[in-house]
């Protein structure tokens, strides 16, 4: 998937924004509906990680604001902006298909974060830079795990 430019770092970050938002409530959906033999642990990592993308939401937000933008706050923009399909609300008892899912949706993140970067870069918006530094490491670590998990 290719993040294209857009018209200026807020509008970049509001649709890393919904990606957030969307990711958020895929991950607390398959959270509720994983099943299987490795249901307690599963059900654990998924709580993790929607824990960690909650904060994250919540921290793009308040870097639009200090960039003296505006975050979307609707769902209906949510949706309409994020690049993240949301999940099915049916029961998953194949863990590695929601994992493989999971790993997928952090790898399109780290992709466009690092579009982020180098925009903020170009911008010598140190702020967003920062932040997405964060993101880059922590998105690499989690799909570097998820990989280890999966591999066969």
């Amino acid at each position: 998937m290719k993040y294209p430019r857009r018209k200026n770092m807020n509008d970049q970050l509001n649709v890393l924004l919904a990606d957030l938002e969307v990711f958020y409530h895929k991950l607390q959906s398959f959270h509720w509906y994983v099943a299987g033999e490795m249901f307690f642990q599963i059900h654990a990592k998924l709580e993790e990680y929607y824990d960690m993308v909650s904060e994250q939401v919540d921290e793009v937000a308040e870097m639009i604001l200090m960039n003296e933008g505006k975050p979307v706050s609707l769902l209906t923009d949510f949706k309409s902006l994020s690049n993240i399909q949301e999940s099915k609300n049916e029961f998953h008892g194949e863990v590695d298909l929601v994992l493989k899912e999971v790993k997928n949706d952090f790898e399109s993140l780290l992709m466009e974060v690092k579009a982020i970067k180098k925009a903020a870069d170009e911008e010598d918006n140190y702020l967003v830079s920062a932040k997405m530094d964060d993101y880059i490491s922590s998105y690499s670590k989690q799909i570097w795990m998820l990989k280890q998990f999966l591999y066969k």
